[in-house]
């Protein structure tokens, strides 16, 4: 069951291989992230120390928290692989000039996963003919409505 999706990364990137993670989280965020208080639109991965880090997604805290604790709404949350994945992702990401994605939270026998994916971002004109594609996509399917 997803939780909060990432649409813009299609819109900016060309998706080309996905991978799924756990997260490190507080007890705060986990209460927050079940009550659906979570944006993953400004969210990005990152490669720090030989593991990835999921930093700018934002969850908002819950009014109930603790009267003496701080949250941070946008902390980095380490990403949680297998060392073989994580290796090869981070090759691909320093080599070949590929970018680490945030598109989907969701739960997963219980717990809060991310599925993270490899993409390559797009240029204008490669926004421009997917935009083209999918209004043509729509026109079709009109018109094949609309004669039967």
């Amino acid at each position: 069951m997803s939780i909060a999706q990432n649409r813009k990364a299609f819109h900016d990137y060309f998706v080309e291989e996905r991978y799924e993670a756990g997260l490190v989280l507080e007890g705060w965020e986990v209460k927050a992230i079940r009550a659906g208080r979570v944006q993953l639109g400004d969210g990005y991965v990152l490669v720090r120390n030989g593991a990835l880090w999921l930093v700018g997604a934002h969850i908002s805290p819950l009014p109930t928290v603790s009267t003496h604790f701080v949250p941070d709404p946008t902390r980095s949350r380490k990403l949680l692989m297998h060392v073989e994945e994580v290796q090869r992702l981070i090759g691909k990401v320093e080599q070949r000039g590929y970018t680490l994605i945030p598109l989907d939270m969701h739960y997963k026998k219980g717990r809060i996963k991310l599925e993270v994916a490899l993409g390559r971002g797009k240029l204008k004109h490669d926004k421009r003919a997917a935009e083209r594609d999918r209004e043509w996509e729509r026109d079709k399917q009109r018109l094949l409505r609309s004669r039967s």
